[in-house]
């Protein structure tokens, strides 16, 4: 194979120079530095000569922002949590076997379709609203509750809508849905949400499944208290006889029957009372297809202030100055490249 012979050393011609690779390499990378330094000084000096101009178009953003605050209508968020009563979880999995939690949320956000759309009349229909108190709602949507690390502790809501349903850590709360409102009026939010939940509510298919829920709880409440009464009586008995049957044995001594047999009972009566107890919770207290868990709370001051159009107003116009003082300092520069191109 074929060699080439240099003064210091002789390199196969197949062979790489890493020395001369690397100092290639740091050359490169020292000339990149010394241009972006170079780009940053003339950024620098640039804007320290146009001082004037960029900082009167800040002024002019914050002045069109205030505009824009007086003179567009206000608007307020405020957020709901319903608890979802036709939920079946699985305790293992923290699954919604009934589904019955993506259905409402998705029959929520219809709402949202009928404010996007504009739609009053349908909107008035589906709220049980006079036409004139929709005009002040803005939007309507309803999201999920993110339950982080599974703990059964409601975290933060997933308004961007980026939570992945495979995640097995982070999950969704089958039982809880937060419902966002944006209003002009503060003061609409209580008939907002006595409308919202005669929407749910009037589900023909929702009321037929908590009727069927609360019929079973009232059979099973039936049954568990015919069980307590059952084990009371056996408690009973069984505490009669054992005492009953106690003997006395030679030499005086006597032998008492074992107590664990007996206090095995009360464990189960025990537990039938937890369960009886939580049942009437469920019916008492969890009567209708939601509850509301956290009302809307009145909101301090309006969304769209200053700031609302300001983070807007200001960017844009100073990117907009920026930009035609660049286009005029380099004038000539664009005159020669359009007339040569």
């Amino acid at each position: 194979m074929s060699e080439i012979t240099t003064p210091n050393k002789n390199v196969r011609d197949d062979e790489i120079d890493l020395l001369d690779l690397f100092r290639r390499m740091g050359n490169t990378l020292n000339r990149w530095a010394i241009a972006l330094g170079r780009a940053f000084l003339i950024t620098v000096v640039f804007l320290l000569k146009r001082w004037l101009p960029l900082g009167l178009s800040i002024v002019a953003g914050i002045g069109i922002s205030y505009l824009l605050k007086t003179t567009s209508a206000s608007f307020y968020t405020s957020d709901l949590v319903f608890r979802n009563n036709l939920v079946l979880m699985d305790m293992k999995t923290l699954r919604d076997n009934s589904g019955t939690t993506s259905e409402i949320i998705s029959k929520i956000n219809k709402l949202h379709t009928f404010c996007a759309e504009n739609n009053s009349a349908a909107l008035s229909q589906a709220l049980s609203m006079k036409p004139e108190s929709v005009q002040n709602i803005s939007d309507i949507g309803a999201y999920w509750i993110i339950d982080q690390s599974r703990d059964g502790i409601p975290d933060y809501v997933d308004y961007k809508g980026n939570h992945s349903a495979y995640d097995t850590i982070n999950i969704r709360m089958q039982d809880r849905m937060d419902v966002r409102v944006k209003v002009n009026s503060p003061q609409d939010l209580n008939l907002v949400l006595d409308g919202i939940v005669k929407f749910i509510e009037n589900d023909s298919l929702y009321q037929q499944r908590n009727r069927v829920r609360l019929r079973q709880n009232q059979e099973l409440l039936a049954r568990l208290g015919y069980d307590i009464k059952q084990l009371d009586s056996l408690q009973k008995v069984k505490y009669f006889e054992e005492t009953r049957n106690v003997k006395p044995a030679s030499g005086g001594q006597i032998v008492f029957m074992q107590e664990q047999k007996t206090q095995l009972v009360y464990g189960d009566i025990y537990s039938l009372y937890s369960r009886k107890q939580k049942i009437e919770t469920e019916r008492d207290l969890y009567k209708g297809v939601v509850t509301v868990l956290s009302d809307f709370s009145l909101p301090a001051k309006r969304d769209n202030g200053g700031m609302y159009y300001g983070k807007y107003a200001i960017p844009i116009l100073f990117f907009l100055t920026l930009l035609i003082l660049i286009i005029v300092a380099n004038w000539g520069n664009l005159e020669e490249i359009y007339k040569k191109y």
